[in-house]
């Protein structure tokens, strides 16, 4: 009789569903998993060790780079960190304006993660349907930078400038292959500012999401396919590291905004949605009513937003570069936008340590400073890191079709896992 042997299988880095660059090294008895052996590094850039050669303003960018599906956030926790060494708090509008953009963010990254996640398993519309709305907010990135993806708009001590009074408009010239009526049409919710954009959105953004719960919440397949894969006990997902769906879904009732909270958040009305069996369908539950969270705080930050003029970054030029027109006419500032372009500004020593509510999970930025205008270390704590070292645990006994829907309910970006 011929001895039988288990057999390893390469899943990735290939692989459309590894999201990335995983190399995933799978041990199999038939199509049973036996273990889980993720192999990262594939996407490394060293973000931490470039940081200690710049100046503090110009590691800012590389923020976008890290969880290039979450931006501003990422941004958030890095110019909490620096602000909170150099002991200054940004304007109130600027917080307002920081938490409206961490919350579509918020959105963007729960829209690729159910599009993407729901496409591993077998669902192609929802694909379709989260890349729609997807293409709203991203016009609300371009409107404040002028990017769709990286946009570097936080500022050490407010954000790069306030919300535009004007929507940019489809033209006719660009877009030949659409009538007149089609570009009148796609106008339609452009006409006011930026605010009036964000409030349409959130008028229509509840459809959308029964949308998608009518299409999977109660569909048979996914439920098949989610409903007691990758259980983790509450005590588990503590012990694991843990944090933002992950541990929610899980069932304990962990968020930044609401335990620790920063910025705003404190005086916002939201709710926590929270798990109860620990499986990828609770934590696919628990994602979705976030959507509907983030929703409901938009709507408040576009209400006092509209109520509420005034400076979006700190008037303090040893930090925030001045006017571009006073810049023109006056020597002083044309000296404190040079300094601050080539030199930077110095930090105080000591140690800082920021995090936010991620839409992963916590992120988290630690920064020592030896006074100098550049970092001496920083660590980034990115919440995929610990997520994606649990996967052999979450996967042990399970089909290799589970490993995909595992994957799918981690929410893994390689830009900050691999840093």
């Amino acid at each position: 009789m011929s001895e039988i042997r288990n057999y390893t299988l390469n899943f990735g880095p290939q692989h459309p569903a590894a999201h990335g660059v995983l190399r995933l090294v799978l041990e199999m008895d038939g199509e049973v998993i036996e273990r889980a052996d993720p192999h990262i590094g594939l996407l490394h850039r060293a973000t931490e060790k470039l940081a200690e050669t710049k100046p503090f303003n110009q590691s800012m960018p590389y923020m976008d780079r890290l969880d290039y599906v979450s931006m501003m956030c990422n941004e958030h926790a890095y110019v909490m960190a620096v602000e909170k060494l150099l002991g200054i708090t940004p304007p109130i509008r600027a917080q307002y304006i920081r938490v409206l953009f961490d919350e579509i963010t918020r959105i963007l990254n729960h829209m690729l993660w159910i599009g993407s996640h729901s496409l591993d398993v077998g669902a192609m519309t929802m694909f379709l349907y989260a890349f729609r709305e997807r293409e709203d907010l991203m016009d609300c990135y371009e409107a404040v930078s002028g990017a769709r993806l990286h946009a570097a708009y936080y500022r050490v001590g407010g954000v790069y400038r306030d919300l535009p009074d004007r929507m940019p408009q489809y033209k006719l010239q660009t877009m030949p292959n659409h009538s007149a009526k089609d570009i009148e049409r796609m106008n339609g919710n452009r006409q006011g500012s930026l605010l009036d954009f964000i409030e349409d959105f959130t008028n229509r953004f509840p459809t959308y999401v029964d949308e998608y719960e009518t299409l999977l919440t109660d569909n048979r397949i996914w439920k098949q396919r989610t409903v007691g894969i990758g259980v983790v006990s509450p005590e588990r997902a503590q012990q694991l590291g843990f944090s933002g769906p992950m541990l929610r879904g899980s069932g304990i009732a962990w968020d930044l905004r609401k335990k620790q909270p920063y910025e705003t958040y404190a005086d916002l009305d939201f709710d926590i949605p929270v798990g109860v069996n620990g499986d990828c369908y609770d934590r696919y539950l628990v994602r979705i009513e976030e959507l509907r969270q983030s929703n409901h705080i938009i709507k408040q930050c576009v209400d006092w937003l509209r109520k509420n003029p005034g400076p979006v970054i700190l008037d303090d030029h040893k930090i925030s570069p001045p006017k571009r027109e006073d810049m023109k006419g006056d020597m002083e500032s044309l000296i404190h936008h040079f300094k601050l372009c080539t030199e930077g500004y110095c930090v105080p020593q000591g140690e800082a340590y920021a995090a936010i509510e991620h839409p992963k999970g916590e992120f988290g930025i630690y920064i020592v400073s030896d006074g100098a205008n550049k970092p001496y270390r920083m660590k980034i704590r990115a919440p995929g890191f610990a997520h994606l070292a649990s996967m052999d645990e979450m996967s042990r006994g399970h089909m290799l079709a589970d490993v995909v829907a595992i994957i799918g309910t981690q929410d893994i970006v390689f830009g900050e896992i691999d840093r």
